[in-house]
């Protein structure tokens, strides 16, 4: 999810391709320079690079989709009742749908007008419901003993705080509180608020990391939703958000995202490269892969660098995609994970890049249906591959730059729906 993925998640988590961390500025706060409504970046669609080669049967599954959310919007009700009354064959009707109802925004952050754009997909794993010899490694859910605490960003350099218990797992900032929290203990995260950690007597304390946690910290107080064969590739089952785990007899787990440890993502493929293990062009998910598979000995050293730890719930499970963060199926190859501070949910996107480790064009509309904890900033998106071996090996390799369009209905700017 996010992604690494929620997929939202952590967002997904979140996302995730492993250098994603290091190959985009971490936003200061402000909101780029979108156009203002009447601007000159606002223009049809028909101006659109390819536009007049696309295929958009795929994609208006995606806006459907994200109708189920969008059509509570009013200036989204009537694009939403209209999308779902045209055929998907008719690439004429869609075409013009999109035309007449929808401008294109081009989006800019300061000077620059593209940005990164890496890949996720949604792995499947083979595991138990029991543990065993085979599958010994816990596909963990959230820890029962795991507290989370919102602490303004204006209140983190005043010391140790006080708060009161107001559920089993939460806490609220209170000055007659009975428990202490000291902000500077805590992992600083400046895109959240929300502090995860455990008690400690009458003190919070910073929740466990990856390491603390694969050395067994938790065990007894998170559930475990399934046991399965490959730890490397249940790293990975984070990094993405989401998956599906196939059991002994056949049948399926669908998870997704659940909540986070409160530490941030650190990428794993840069650490590689920082320490001379890996170049920047090998360090891609495969990449990776291989160099555990020839170091066996370092996949805890690896692991522990990312201290960041997802725990996941089970969805409901059919042939679609995994939920995103705007609470509907991702569709395989049209449905993007974005930063929501300055890319609406929901909204369609035009995606001009290229197809991963190539120079040949990758141009269509995808749907802003997700986020990334790895996914920060105005010109940064995921694209969601899908499911399965040839999907993560396209989203394991796509590490591409790329340009980004906000379409919205006639009408409405930019300004207005961030």
């Amino acid at each position: 999810m996010t992604h690494i993925l929620s997929p939202k998640r952590w967002p997904l988590w979140l996302a995730l391709l492993l250098l994603a961390g290091c190959g985009t500025t971490t936003p200061t706060g402000s909101l780029p320079s979108l156009p203002s409504a009447g601007g000159g970046d606002a223009s049809s669609l028909a101006a659109l690079p390819a536009w007049n080669t696309q295929t958009l049967g795929d994609t208006l599954q995606g806006l459907r989709q994200s109708c189920k959310s969008l059509q509570k919007k009013p200036a989204w009700r009537g694009v939403c009742r209209e999308a779902g009354q045209l055929a998907d064959n008719d690439g004429d009707a869609v075409r013009r749908f999109f035309e007449n109802r929808f401008t294109a925004w081009k989006l800019r952050d300061g000077s620059r007008d593209s940005g990164l754009i890496t890949g996720y997909y949604e792995p499947l794993l083979s595991g138990s419901r029991t543990r065993s010899e085979r599958t010994p490694w816990p596909v963990y859910g959230v820890p029962r003993d795991m507290v989370s605490v919102d602490v303004p960003m204006s209140q983190r350099n005043r010391g140790a705080l006080r708060a009161r218990q107001i559920g089993p797992n939460r806490l609220a900032l209170a000055a007659g509180g009975d428990i202490e929290v000291n902000p500077a203990d805590f992992p600083a995260d400046p895109r959240g608020i929300r502090l995860k950690g455990r008690l400690s007597g009458s003190r919070l304390l910073p929740y466990f990391t990856r390491g603390q946690i694969n050395q067994g910290s938790i065990a007894g107080s998170a559930p475990v939703l399934a046991w399965v064969e490959d730890p490397v590739e249940l790293f990975f089952l984070q990094v993405q958000g989401s998956g599906r785990i196939q059991l002994d007899d056949g049948s399926f787990i669908h998870v997704g995202f659940a909540d986070q440890n409160g530490y941030p993502y650190q990428s794993i493929g840069k650490w590689l490269v920082d320490q001379r293990q890996l170049t920047l062009s090998d360090a891609s998910m495969q990449g990776i892969k291989d160099w555990l598979a020839r170091n066996p000995q370092r996949r805890d050293e690896l692991f522990a660098v990312n201290p960041s730890y997802i725990f996941f719930k089970t969805t409901p499970g059919d042939n679609g995609g995994p939920v995103g963060a705007l609470g509907v199926p991702l569709t395989g190859g049209y449905s993007i994970a974005v930063d929501p501070r300055y890319i609406p949910l929901g909204a369609p996107i035009y995606l001009s890049t290229t197809w991963p480790h190539s120079a040949e064009p990758l141009v269509r509309l995808v749907h802003a249906q997700d986020t990334g904890s790895a996914i920060k900033g105005a010109l940064r998106a995921d694209l969601f591959w899908g499911y399965g071996t040839e999907a993560g090996m396209y989203a394991g390799r796509m590490k591409q730059q790329g340009s980004l369009w906000l379409l919205l209905p006639k009408g409405l700017s930019p300004s207005a729906t961030l």
